[in-house]
């Protein structure tokens, strides 16, 4: 049985763009090579910076 992550996602968000954001999340993914979550995670972190993690570690 694998370990269990201490990062583990636990959830999925979708998100609807149109073609012009596609294609400027598409570039931003190739020069960063990121992907697409860990581009919006860093946008929620430039966003929001006094925001804290919030762990989801549940009883």
């Amino acid at each position: 049985m694998p370990a269990k992550k201490d990062n583990a996602r636990h959830y999925v968000i979708s998100l609807r763009v149109n073609d012009e954001e596609k294609t400027i999340l598409d570039e931003l993914t190739r020069r960063s090579r990121q992907s697409i979550s860990s581009l919006m995670r860093e946008a929620m972190q430039h966003y929001a910076p006094d925001l804290q993690k919030v762990s989801c570690n549940r009883p």
